[in-house]
């Protein structure tokens, strides 16, 4: 049985393993192209801010801007627990039209040194090195930031009020407790571009519902007017840093990145306010299919994954783990379905109390220094206990798995470091990385690395747990390869998604945030994460526990790699 298993799989692993390189590469390159169409070099550089901590960006510089020909520049900032990247539809699509573009990553998050909020969030560091370039012309200088982004660029014009000329706040504010507060003449020429459902109108605006933006008493002091502000109506005036306008795109918060009508927007403010650049029609977009190879890039990392694993296993060393499943299951029962729909809802339903709970108990430290990581790693903890605790009920199956604790750890670090070395060489030779929206795997900066080790822990125990529990309930249930992976994925990841359905049901019909999730919007944003994430973790538990009847390979790999996936995405708080 061994020798047929092992002559059939060998074929196929390294078809999965080419077909993950050949996705990896097609992707990237396309990214790439994309990027630098029209000879726009994009770099990663590094500066040194105000008070000596390093700062990290991309600068996108058109053809034709030298120091003797000067073009307009934009600094470009990303929200909360995102990335330069994040920016990239927006600043593509700014070079194109001849800016020269800073996307920055502000302080603590990306490969920016930490804390997060310090020195206005990095914003007047990276309006001072934009400025410092030979090449950027001084007196044609905007600024936008999408969402906490917009208090990095407010932060910036307080700091430097002559240094900048015009301003996008896209899903942004002004105002306490985060920025100064807006008036007529401060910031100069904005354009407030807030989404029609986007769920922090309380926060940003104090309405209740992302529609009633006009209405807002912060904004009218922004516009210097007593009535609602009319969408797309041009208020004051250029020349002398007054003008405004208020721009609704019917997208969400987090949505404003892959719209675009929010990118037109901040795009034909900037041709209207910054001199220079090229005139090209604001709907001439082409940032989307940088997004569509960096997807195609990610889903080439999980299949390179899979056929690394099989690969791996063919090797003599390894060999010993290969086996083939032993089924325990009495089939799909009531107690199966049972088990499905209480694996599913938990996670879910305990996602806001579990993060409420390690926000009053775990706050960040020198050890773990992420704040949000935190709140995450005692949710996944506390969920991996209750599964746990769930499989002594009596009457479940008692699964007889290969345990074979080193070498399954070996295989997993192997595995991982082969996905982790195609990233960085994507991002070494092409200058991206793996991402669609929310879903965005970096590689890991020095001061990230430190915090992986020690979060790494708690999150392999918790795969350990729930694999362990996933496989003894609901994978042998079936004996279908395809019918195994979709109830996986649906064990997994369904309660995220039915919970996200009805959230988001909600407030397209609302309108407000207030009635969905107690209003916890920020935590609800971070689990649209979850449905992708947990669904490659189902798809790699139930791949490695056909080939090796045993939970520990799957587990040791998730947690490796959604480990680097929360800690190279999320915020540091605390300085190493």
């Amino acid at each position: 049985m061994t020798d047929t298993r092992s002559a059939g799989a060998q074929p196929r692993n390294r078809c999965l393993l080419f077909v993950g390189l050949v996705l990896v590469l097609a992707g990237a390159l396309l990214a790439h192209f994309i990027q630098t169409v029209g000879g726009i070099r994009v770099q990663d550089v590094r500066f040194v801010g105000a008070d000596g901590s390093p700062m990290s960006a991309l600068l996108y510089v058109p053809p034709g801007a030298t120091a003797a020909k000067p073009a307009p520049g934009i600094l470009a900032v990303h929200g909360y627990i995102n990335s330069r990247e994040t920016q990239s539809g927006f600043a593509i699509e700014f070079a194109r039209r001849g800016y020269i573009v800073l996307a920055l990553d502000q302080r603590g998050h990306g490969y920016s040194a930490a804390p997060a909020f310090a020195s206005g969030f990095g914003g007047p560091d990276g309006l001072a090195y934009l400025r410092s370039l030979a090449f950027v012309d001084e007196d044609n200088v905007g600024l936008e930031g999408h969402s906490m982004g917009g208090w990095a660029v407010l932060a910036a014009a307080a700091t430097f009020p002559d240094a900048y000329k015009s301003m996008v706040l896209e899903g942004s504010s002004t105002g306490a407790p985060f920025a100064a507060e807006g008036t007529p003449a401060f910031p100069r020429n904005v354009a407030v571009v807030f989404s029609r459902y986007d769920e922090f109108s309380q926060l940003m605006w104090g309405v209740r519902s992302a529609r009633e933006i006009a209405e807002s008493p912060k904004l009218w002091a922004l516009f210097g007017v007593n009535a609602p502000v009319q969408p797309g109506a041009i208020y004051g005036s250029v020349e002398d840093g007054t003008t405004r306008i208020l721009e609704t795109p019917s997208v969400t918060h987090a949505m404003d990145h892959l719209s675009p009508e929010a990118i037109g927007d901040a795009i034909e403010w900037f041709q209207r306010t910054l001199a220079g650049g090229k005139p090209l029609p604001v709907d001439d977009q082409i940032w989307i299919w940088k997004e569509i190879g960096t997807l195609v890039a990610f889903v080439g990392f999980v299949v390179l994954l899979l056929g690394t694993f099989g690969r791996l296993l063919m090797l003599p060393w390894f060999a010993p783990l290969a086996a083939l499943p032993v089924g325990t299951g009495a089939g799909r029962n009531l107690r199966w379905w049972i088990s499905l729909a209480v694996g599913a809802a938990l996670p879910a339903l305990t996602l806001l109390p579990f993060f409420q709970l390690a926000e009053a108990f775990a706050p960040a430290s020198r050890l773990f220094p992420q704040s949000l990581t935190n709140q995450i790693v005692v949710w996944a903890v506390l969920n991996g206990l209750l599964v746990l605790a769930l499989s002594f009920v009596p009457g479940g199956a008692r699964p007889q798995f290969k345990l074979q604790a080193w070498r399954s750890a070996a295989i997993a670090v192997l595995t991982v470091a082969a996905g982790y070395a195609a990233l960085e060489a994507c991002a070494f030779l092409f200058t991206v990385d793996f991402r669609f929206w929310v879903l965005a795997l970096k590689p890991l900066g020095r001061m990230q690395w430190a915090a992986f080790l020690a979060y790494l822990i708690p999150m392999t125990l918790f795969f350990l747990l729930t694999l362990r529990g996933l496989h003894s309930a609901i994978t042998s249930g079936t004996s279908r390869p395809v019918t195994q992976y979709l109830f996986n994925v649906a064990a997994l990841a369904g309660g995220f998604a039915i919970f996200l359905a009805i959230q988001y049901g909600l407030l397209f019909a609302n309108g407000s945030v207030q009635i969905f999730f107690n209003g916890d919007v920020l935590r609800t944003i971070i689990a649209i994460q979850f449905v992708p994430l947990m669904s490659i973790v189902a798809i790699i538990a139930t791949f490695t526990w056909r080939r090796t009847n045993s939970y520990l390979p799957g587990a040791f790999i998730a947690a490796l790699f959604v480990t680097w996936y929360v800690v190279a995405g999320q915020a540091t708080h605390v300085a190493a």
